[in-house]
């Protein structure tokens, strides 16, 4: 179980946030694989009923490569909670594309890998509600040993961590005076179940949201289609392009008709898709993970 480092807030470089990037920051250093090197040690985190637990990060590979400054407000926040959290050095892809392309003996090699990095693990946090459903219910091209199962009944999105085990209300040090249009992902929405759906009848929620009303100045607007998808869809954005694309402008344009100026979301794979597209359409959207709005960030 060799590898693990502790993240320390002193070796990372303030990121500076440009909403409106087409490509992504990629800055040495900084990219979280390479800030691990520079600490090392196995620690336990401090959960508000004091009792002891092992808390892994998780950083899906695609935030790793190109949206390091997500990782980082996502190992910040969780810090300032008092939690201290394990960072597996060797962690790679949890398999996820592979096996949504039907390809289960790559997605296999991939699995065995995330099971043996993140076992031992009270909780697994990341900031991907995509990647975190694949490992939950999805991680099934290896033998499910009690291990490979405690790690799949260990892994939470950083929101439902933060909502439903850490218990977060309030964010004193965020301010983000800016109407938001807030995009559940479909892993989020109909998978982890971190919002109530439109077209089924009951007591509405909102996990991300509750969240982000712990947020000073922060105003919500409300999309007319607020459950419909993205487009993204990970490789669906490849093999049906025509369709991806056009479902991420409608999106976007569902979004600024309620007057966002920023959409947020627990998923980046989403934003990164919206972006895109906002762009082609010369649209005035801004886009940003809320891992970020609740650490702090200021745009």
């Amino acid at each position: 179980m060799g590898g693990r480092g502790r993240l320390s807030l002193s070796a990372r470089r303030d990121v500076p946030i440009d909403t409106n990037r087409r490509l992504p920051y990629i800055f040495g250093q900084t990219k979280l694989t390479n800030l691990a090197n520079m600490t090392a040690g196995v620690v336990s985190c401090r959960v508000p009923s004091n009792e002891l637990m092992k808390v892994a990060l998780f950083i899906p590979c695609f935030i790793d490569a190109f949206y390091p400054e997500v990782g980082i407000a996502t190992l910040e926040l969780l810090e300032r909670f008092g939690i201290e959290v394990d960072y597996p050095q060797e962690q790679t892809c949890c398999g996820q594309p592979m096996a949504n392309s039907g390809a289960h003996a790559d997605a296999a090699g991939a699995e065995r890998v995330f099971a043996r990095n993140f076992a031992g693990y009270d909780y697994i946090v990341g900031p991907s509600a995509s990647c975190i459903h694949h490992v939950r219910e999805h991680l099934t091209a290896i033998e499910q040993t009690d291990e490979v199962r405690n790690v799949r009944a260990g892994a939470y999105e950083l929101v439902e961590f933060l909502h439903d085990v850490v218990g977060a209300r309030e964010f004193p040090w965020a301010e983000f005076p800016y109407r938001v249009g807030l995009h559940n992902s479909c892993s989020a929405l109909r998978h982890l179940k971190e919002a109530s759906v439109s077209e089924v009848a009951g007591q509405p929620f909102s996990k991300p949201r509750t969240l982000l009303e712990g947020v000073k100045g922060i105003e919500f607007v409300k999309p007319s289609r607020p459950d419909e998808c993205c487009g993204f869809g990970g490789t669906f954005s490849v093999t049906e392009e025509p369709v991806s694309v056009r479902m991420g402008q409608d999106k976007v344009r569902d979004h600024l008709n309620a007057g966002a100026q920023y959409i947020v979301s627990g998923d980046m794979s989403c934003l990164m898709h919206q972006q895109g597209c906002a762009e082609r359409m010369k649209a005035d959207a801004r886009f940003i993970h809320i891992a970020q709005v609740l650490n702090g960030a200021r745009a």
